[in-house]
């Protein structure tokens, strides 16, 4: 006997809606149960997590912060996933791009040359990510390897890049033999959204790739061929989409906001390079593309939750004790919990009864 899932003739569009919010009430209520288990309060727990980061502006401002990078990557890899590619290696275009971005404003270092020097880096770190994601693009589409292995892999180089870099030639003089570059001028820098707090202006940049992802996935025929190709290859060869061309423009796509937002991070809030520039932000962001249902738009909601639970994660640990890899679980049981809702609304179970090899 095993369980089979079975396409509903018909969906309704209110359960479609409703399952997500389902799922991150399961996916609480699972989350609650071990934090009991642990002799903590589990309203306690979500007073912590939850309603103090939602009610304080400094909270707010980091949880944007967070956003920033999560959303640009998620909605990178929303072009990927719904051609059915799979690029797991985002960290690694982040770091390349960070890398790449971070060439003219260490060059011209200490020249004060204006705000043109900080757009071309923004430009150079979208390039930088965009080539990098094409290394295993190419070598998918060129000699059949599997895309998830090579850019995974391609992830540890790109780290190692970067670790050589901050530790030899691009390591500050001055900076009492610590593994980091000279800090950019404020002209290669992001400039404050609000004078009492960090966030800044990389979330307009994030929210008009947001918008002008909507549209393109939305109501251009780009979008229409990323649709096609994901979900009936064979029909889109006959419909005149090139699989291969498609493969490449998508990894590109995601590789450059991957890299786009390696950068924004370095010149909008770290000010230098370093060994760490990231928070794992390009695996988190596949977690946030799935909440999102691969959705630019939804994307942004999948960053506020991973944003909340992330900043709420790290006052319960100072608050209530609690291991900040509880966060990292709750996050896990969150996407597992969408996913699982989303095949539910879509699909019923059968039970399909196997014959008895012995008779």
């Amino acid at each position: 006997m095993r369980l089979e899932l079975v396409p509903r003739a018909s969906v309704s569009p209110i359960i479609r809606a409703l399952s997500p919010l389902i799922a991150i009430m399961l996916a609480g209520l699972m989350a609650a149960l071990v934090i009991a288990l642990m002799g903590r309060s589990p309203l306690a727990a979500f007073d912590i997590y939850i309603r103090e980061p939602l009610g304080d502006s400094w909270a707010l401002q980091e949880m944007g912060i967070k956003m920033i990078p999560l959303t640009l990557i998620a909605t990178g890899l929303v072009y990927c996933f719904r051609a059915n590619l799979w690029n797991i290696g985002a960290e690694g275009q982040y770091t390349m791009g960070a890398i790449v971005g971070s060439i003219l404003p260490l060059a011209t270092q200490g020249m004060e040359l204006g705000r043109w020097l900080l757009v071309i880096a923004l430009v150079m770190g979208a390039i930088g990510g965009a080539l990098y994601a094409l290394i295993p693009s190419y070598l998918r589409v060129r000699l059949g390897v599997s895309e998830i292995l090579s850019s995974l892999m391609l992830v540890y180089i790109a780290q190692l890049i970067l670790d050589y870099l901050v530790r030899g030639p691009w390591r500050d003089p001055k900076g009492f033999n610590f593994p980091q570059t000279v800090m950019f001028d404020k002209g290669s820098l992001l400039p404050i959204l609000f004078e009492d707090g960090r966030l800044h202006a990389g979330l307009i940049l994030a929210i008009m790739v947001v918008l002008a992802s909507t549209i393109v996935l939305g109501w251009s025929l780009f979008g229409y061929a990323i649709k096609v190709i994901g979900s009936a290859p064979k029909a889109a060869g006959f419909s005149g989409f090139s699989a291969s061309a498609i493969s490449l423009t998508v990894f590109a796509i995601s590789g450059g906001l991957a890299g786009l937002a390696g950068i924004v991070e370095v010149t909008g809030q770290i000010g230098q390079l370093k060994p760490s520039i990231s928070a794992g932000y390009g695996f988190t962001a596949i977690t946030v593309a799935f909440l999102g249902r691969l959705h630019p738009l939804g994307v942004v909601f999948g960053a506020f939750v991973v944003s909340l639970t992330a900043i709420g994660g790290e006052n319960a640990q100072i608050m209530m004790k609690l291991p900040l890899d509880l966060t990292t679980c709750f996050q896990g049981l969150l996407l597992l919990s969408v996913l699982a809702a989303d095949a539910l609304a879509s699909s019923s179970i059968r039970v399909v009864r196997t014959p008895n090899k012995e008779a």
